[in-house]
């Protein structure tokens, strides 16, 4: 019976509808993080009866045929890149990015990588790094006895030293765009890498056009919607529990015609 296969199928759909959401919501309070959402498409349609064919006086077509589908299949996990609501650390080295862009990191084999995640420090030499330790690219490094940092919207960085009355240029952040990013590879981390999909990066200076501007103290939210994804949890639960009917039914009929036999 195709119904008890055409009802897994959407069980099974729903299952990653789930997982998907649950990892949306696990990350809630994780800077920079995109919620994720499931895409599903059909599978393979059996023909039963062909549209178009002749009819049987064989002057006309019939004008519909018979195609029973048989279920569903998980297509894609897209990452919505919509802005996440900005959050006053107060911290100076707390950099958030208001509109399109990626802050660059090199990565532990040199490989440059890709995070929204603007949670700086410096290390022991002064360079500005992200938490797991990975140096910003462009390399910005903070002097030695600095008492003050200011970051402008368009990504200068510049240090007051002790001792000096004015403050002194020390670099420059540029971001990263994408002519699609949400094909890039995720790796964890709140870091992600280019691949096929996204294109390769193009790379600006804040504040120019298609290029967000930095912000200073602050950092980027989780967009996560609490209330939407329990709305979409309470959705994808009802959905399993009607695809686990339809086995129930099947699995009845199944066991009428069993029976009619003993």
């Amino acid at each position: 019976m195709r119904a008890l296969s055409i009802a897994a199928t959407g069980m099974t759909a729903q299952q990653l509808n789930v997982e998907v959401i649950a990892n949306n919501m696990a990350n809630i309070n994780t800077t920079g993080y995109k919620r994720s959402r499931a895409e599903f498409t059909d599978l393979l349609y059996q023909i039963e009866r062909i549209h178009g064919a002749p009819d049987r006086s064989g002057e006309n077509a019939i004008p519909e045929g018979a195609e029973l589908g048989l279920g569903t299949r998980l297509a894609a996990i897209r990452a919505l890149n919509i802005q996440g609501p900005l959050n006053n650390t107060g911290n100076k080295l707390d950099l958030a990015i208001n509109g399109p862009g990626w802050f660059q990191v090199a990565g532990p084999d040199g490989e440059t990588l890709y995070t929204r995640a603007g949670a700086f420090n410096t290390n022991g030499s002064g360079q500005l790094v992200t938490l797991d330790g990975y140096a910003v690219e462009p390399a910005i490094t903070v002097p030695a006895g600095t008492i003050d940092i200011h970051v402008n919207k368009t990504g200068q960085v510049f240090a007051h030293i002790g001792g000096q009355s004015d403050f002194t240029e020390i670099g420059q952040l540029t971001l990263a765009t994408f002519a699609n990013a949400a094909g890039l590879d995720a790796l964890g981390g709140n870091l992600y890498r280019v691949s096929q999909a996204s294109g390769q990066a193009v790379i600006g200076t804040p504040g120019e056009p298609a290029f967000g501007t930095v912000e200073q103290g602050y950092l980027e939210d989780s967009n996560v919607d609490p209330v939407k994804e329990i709305t979409e949890l309470i959705s994808a639960q009802r959905a399993y529990e009607m695809n686990s009917k339809v086995i129930q039914a099947a699995d009845d009929m199944a066991g009428v015609v069993s029976k009619g036999i003993r």
